[in-house]
């Protein structure tokens, strides 16, 4: 507070200096810029007095216009600018260069203000002129907004802007639309009558870039509204275990991809579907769980059917064989019936007694020797293998 009225005072006294700040006037003591005391010469004749200056109060805050010869007092303005906030810190030069900074005048004392305007004029017309396009993009040149042509990759040239501008877009370029978007639950209703949840990508591309531009409002909207209702119509035409299956699956992926194409180029839209991948097919999350458990028990029938007629293709190739064999058999039979019937006697008596024991009976006058401690230790052998 000492600092602010000091700072005050010495306001006061610089604009005042020694004299009263309301100059004289015509009242006791109305001295003006005299020290008390002095009498006043003011109006007397004489040549070393000044001219007559004009009574009456004057503007304390104006720096006195008499004294030619005296020190003039500061101004108010010349005050804030060496003792206010800033005063000595203020700069005068642009921001960021140092204080009294001033460009270099150009050839001749003239200003660069032209050059720089003819600089950016140029810059205008270079970057509003000249486009180039890269090998998998076309433009779009529209005069004041209205459509005017295409233009194809490579350096082409236009009218500056605003009077011409140019949109450019990859044309070439695959987009993916994914339905539906993260993982949302799609369910579809399958002609068995049952909900499928199905997710599937949707590839396509730009074919003719003004029909994309301007047939369409919003074409990516209109590429997802049209898949989502060709594929409901194309899944409603398969059964759930078609829909899980490979088959069904391709089928379905063709069928989707022709019916978006057929209502796209009826749009008039632009858009070429380069193909349609189903990614998921699973069924509703509430019955999840009754249909793992249904297609286990599918699984495991499926098992046992297979392997029932795996049984009966064998049993059936034997059946093949046994009746090829009798067969051929017949044949010879037929040729030869006595040396058939007593080959087939020798061959039948062979299997029955390959695993009995025999004993051979010697002709008439011989004594047979039966090796009875033979047989019976070969008995308890032979038993115990049947068992």
């Amino acid at each position: 507070m000492e600092r602010l009225g000091g700072f005050l005072d010495s306001i006061v006294f610089a604009m005042a200096g020694k004299r009263s700040p309301w100059g004289s006037g015509s009242g006791n003591g109305g001295d003006d810029g005299k020290d008390g005391g002095e009498p006043s010469t003011e109006g007397k004749p004489g040549g070393d007095t000044p001219p007559d200056k004009p009574k009456g109060p004057r503007n304390p805050w104006l720096p006195g216009g008499g004294e030619s010869g005296g020190r003039r007092s500061a101004g108010i303005e010349d005050i804030f600018k060496t003792r206010g906030p800033e005063g000595p810190r203020r700069r005068s030069g642009p921001p960021g260069m140092p204080p009294n900074f001033r460009l270099p005048q150009a050839p001749g004392g003239r200003s660069w203000l032209p050059l720089i305007a003819a600089a950016v004029v140029g810059l205008w017309l270079v970057f509003s002129t000249f486009h180039q396009l890269g090998p998998k993009e076309q433009g779009i040149v529209t005069t004041f907004g209205k459509y005017s042509h295409t233009i194809n990759p490579g350096i082409s040239m236009t009218a500056p802007w605003p009077i011409q501008s140019v949109s450019v877009e990859p044309v070439s370029e695959i987009r993916l639309i994914q339905i539906p978007d993260g993982d949302a639950e799609n369910l579809m209703l399958t002609s068995d009558q049952n909900l499928v949840n199905l997710s599937y990508l949707v590839r396509w591309s730009i074919k003719d870039l003004k029909q994309y531009r301007f047939q369409l409002a919003e074409p990516e909207d209109t590429i997802r509204e049209v898949g989502e209702a060709a594929m409901r119509a194309s899944v409603a035409e398969q059964s759930l275990n078609g829909i899980f299956g490979g088959a069904g699956r391709a089928t379905v992926e063709a069928q989707v991809r022709e019916r978006m194409q057929a209502i796209l180029d009826a749009y008039r839209s632009g858009v070429q579907i380069q193909g349609v991948e189903i990614r998921k097919t699973d069924p509703p999350a509430q019955v999840e769980d009754a249909f793992k458990a249904v297609s286990a028990a599918q699984q495991e029938a499926q098992s046992y059917r297979n392997r029932a007629e795996g049984e009966a293709q064998q049993v059936l190739q034997q059946a093949q064989g046994s009746a090829s064999a009798f067969d051929k058999v017949y044949e010879q039979y037929k040729l030869a019936p006595e040396v058939t019937r007593r080959r087939m006697y020798y061959e039948t008596m062979e299997r029955v007694l390959s695993k009995n024991d025999k004993v051979i009976v010697e002709s008439n006058g011989v004594t047979p020797y039966l090796p009875l401690p033979e047989i019976k230790r070969t008995q308890p052998a032979a038993k115990t293998g049947a068992q």
